[in-house]
């Protein structure tokens, strides 16, 4: 049998891009030339048909990106842009341009169309193809996370498009970058030509690129539905059991029914164990496994395309490992001790198995692929917390032992919040780029005490108050000043049912276990997948009120930090409920947008040492009705709502910024049913008021949820108790 013939493409043209300035960036040139050493070094390179880039034609790029985003590429590094260029790299979204910038993108766009049509005409067996910038995140007219052009996008459509007598009629993207490839689904979210399959972190939708389509609800349409498939990790530490698992009972029993004709990996390495910015634990062994399952398929025709990466050792040895398995090298891959996360069962069966309940959204994955309705195992060994065994992986060299070794003793330095992720790799991949410094959005593993200080309100068109006070390294005298400031807490969500509300109160088991000896440990009421916190202050609320008010509900977002796959409970803005500590609100304002740390070292909990609320603000607040808290614009309740007043002290609450309306409205965001636990609690919380039934109460939020089902953004109006 003949060997393999690999293609390799490399070409140091494109480590022309880089940052303006030489600034220090995760996407920097030595990827490229950390990778090529080591496969030169391990012998792998002289193995390889050798192959340079070629710049790709306007018109095979325009098949998947407009005229006006092609031209500002391409011309951007000219002496036309010099002045301008990084005041144009601001507008996108983590994205820096120099004079090399142009060339390089051209140039990775042409090279993967280079080794795919060479594979597809059968002149390779497969192919690597080492570029960048990387793809998967630029879209139609906007290049955004490190990617200018995308890349593996541009080649499937010229196979499809432009080369029919290649005889590609269907091709298989797998996309196995730590970071949802939000670019490459859009391009071909309506193609049944094109199955697109992501793994990524998506920690409940905040993690990068933090766009609720990165969800599994999100399959396709029209012609393509079905045809796009995320498994979406609910937090970091996933490595070769969990991707392993996802293969063999979502990518593989899929892939045998579609028979691609090729198969393009965008290959990211940034979920290998010891990136900085993925957080995840795969070994080059993971990556060589995940690699050999993909060879039984399309004949082997597979083209392997760098995305992102940026553990220069992880990434080096990965694409070896990787190379190796395309030359035929064998290997062993020895796990006996390894398993899957219990979230991992919980992440595959949500687009397997989901749901027989009118409070449900259909599985519609499911009917699209029969393949898929076969249960999972039963009695599967589950892991809680990732351990040093779980890389029990052979190497093919002692060096490599050793490399993976010295990542272990990384990793285990790191402290890891398990669903909230890892607080390192969160803050970076959050990172926005700017010329003049770095900026980060808050989200729940950035520490708020990071944020500056800007003393400013300013009152939007529609006349909410924009809070834009940085939280800051202040004095912890604000508790004491706002514990003896009453304010009421109107609760719309599943705070409604009394002990759940308790939770963010005094957390622990006391809330629940001890207080209402209720068996549900660690401050969780039933179906909750997190525990809270709770606030500094832990004594009982002073007073409990409840109240008939007209409500508006709607369940948006795709899944939830607390109760998993299912929309979350948002007011559209106005609504009533209880408590009466400023101090207190603002502790449970901080758990719901998840600013409140556990500090790793000694298990204590770390609050943000300002309050995002304050006297003034209530003040403010009552003349304006809202205000937006632009500290924690891109969390979920970033906007407190004044409801009015009883016994004299103001009415708060918080729900969802008036501009996810719109992006509800638009599609942007989904609309999506609660899962039935959490509908089960909101419930509980509306017949606790004694003005509804169980009746009442549960076709109140059916109706809700019912139109999340159908895609509508109206929401019900009737009388909830509080």
């Amino acid at each position: 049998m003949a060997a393999p013939r690999v293609g390799l493409l490399y070409d140091d043209r494109m480590c022309a891009h880089a940052t303006p300035d030489g600034e220090e960036h995760p996407e920097n040139p030595e990827r490229l030339c950390a990778i090529w050493r080591k496969l030169n070094a391990a012998g792998v390179a002289s193995r390889c048909v050798s192959l340079k880039a070629k710049e790709a034609e306007d018109k095979y790029i325009a098949s998947v990106h407009s005229k006006s985003h092609i031209k500002l590429m391409k011309e951007i590094s000219s002496k036309k842009y010099d002045a301008s260029r990084n005041k144009i790299a601001r507008k996108f979204n983590s994205i820096y341009f120099n004079k090399g910038s142009s060339e390089s993108a051209v140039l990775a766009a042409g090279s993967v169309i280079e080794v795919a049509e060479k594979v597809a005409a059968g002149e390779l067996s497969s192919a690597i193809a080492l570029v960048r910038p990387p793809g998967h995140h630029a879209e139609h007219d906007e290049a955004m996370g490190f990617c200018l052009f995308n890349n593996v996008a541009v080649a499937a459509n010229y196979l499809l498009n432009e080369r029919p007598d290649l005889g590609i009629k269907k091709i298989l993207i797998v996309d196995w970058d730590v970071h949802h490839g939000n670019g490459t689904q859009k391009m071909f979210y309506n193609d049944p030509r094109v199955l697109f399959f992501s793994v990524h972190r998506f920690d409940y939708g905040s993690f990068y690129p933090a766009e609720g389509d990165a969800s599994h609800c999100f399959i396709g349409e029209e012609a393509g539905k079905g045809y796009n498939i995320n498994v979406p990790w609910e937090h970091g530490k996933c490595g070769d059991a969990d991707y392993i698992a996802a293969w063999d009972h979502v990518l593989l029993p899929v892939t045998e029914v579609f028979d691609p004709d090729i198969i393009l990996v965008s290959a990211g390495f940034d979920a290998a164990l010891g990136d900085p910015l993925g957080g995840c634990c795969i070994t080059p062994n993971g990556y060589a496994l995940l690699l050999t399952k993909l060879l039984g398929f399309a004949q082997g025709r597979i083209v392997m395309a760098l995305e992102g990466g940026y553990n220069l050792r992880s990434i080096a040895n990965s694409v070896c490992a990787c190379a190796k398995v395309l030359l035929g090298d064998k290997f062993t891959f020895n796990a006996p001790e390894m398993q899957p996360f219990e979230s991992t069962w919980r992440v595959i069966q949500a687009p397997l198995c989901l749901l027989n309940s009118t409070l449900a959204r259909h599985n519609e994955l499911k009917t699209c692929w029969p393949v898929l309705s076969s249960k999972l195992p039963e009695n599967a060994s589950l892991r809680i917390r990732s351990s040093p065994s779980e890389f029990n992986a052979s190497s093919d060299s002692e060096s490599d032992s050793e490399d993976v070794a010295e990542l272990l003793a990384t990793v285990a330095s790191v402290n890891v919040i398990e669903v909230a992720g890892d607080a390192i790799s969160e803050h970076l991949s959050k990172m926005k780029l700017d010329d003049d410094n770095l900026s980060v959005k808050t989200t729940s593993s950035c520490s708020a005490a990071e944020q500056h200080l800007v003393d400013s309100v300013k009152v939007q068109n529609n006349a909410s108050v924009v809070l834009t006070k940085r939280i800051s390294d202040l004095s912890l005298a604000w508790r004491s000043d706002l514990s003896r400031t009453d304010v009421w807490y109107a609760s719309f969500g599943s705070n409604m049912w009394r002990p759940r509300f308790l939770c963010y109160v005094q957390g622990g088991k006391y809330a629940l276990r001890d207080k209402f000896d209720i068996p549900f440990d660690l401050g969780q009421a039933e179906g909750m997948s997190i525990a809270c916190c709770g606030s500094r202050d832990t004594s009982s609320p002073k007073g409990t009120m409840w109240k008939t008010v007209p409500h508006r509900l709607l369940f948006g977002r795709s899944s939830t930090p607390c109760w998993g796959t299912g929309g979350v409970a948002f007011l559209n803005p106005e609504i009533n409920y209880n408590e009466k500590s400023l101090e207190q609100f603002n502790d449970i304002l901080f758990q719901e947008n998840r600013l409140v740390l556990e500090d790793g070292k000694d298990g204590n909990v770390v609050y943000p040492d300002s309050p995002l609320i304050g006297s003034s603000e209530v003040k403010f607040i009552s003349t304006n009705k809202a205000i937006h808290l632009e500290p924690i614009k891109d969390s979920w309740y970033s906007n407190v709502l004044y409801l009015g007043n009883e016994d004299e002290l103001p009415i708060l609450t918080m729900t969802c910024p008036a501009s996810d309306i719109e992006r509800f409205k638009s599609g942007e965001l989904p609309l999506a049913p609660p899962s039935e636990t959490y509908a089960a609690t909101l419930i509980r919380g509306l017949v606790e008021g004694k003005q509804l039934d169980a009746d009442g109460a549960t076709n109140y939020i059916i109706a809700a949820a019912a139109k999340a089902r159908e895609g509508c953004f109206s929401v019900c109006f009737c009388t909830a108790s509080r």
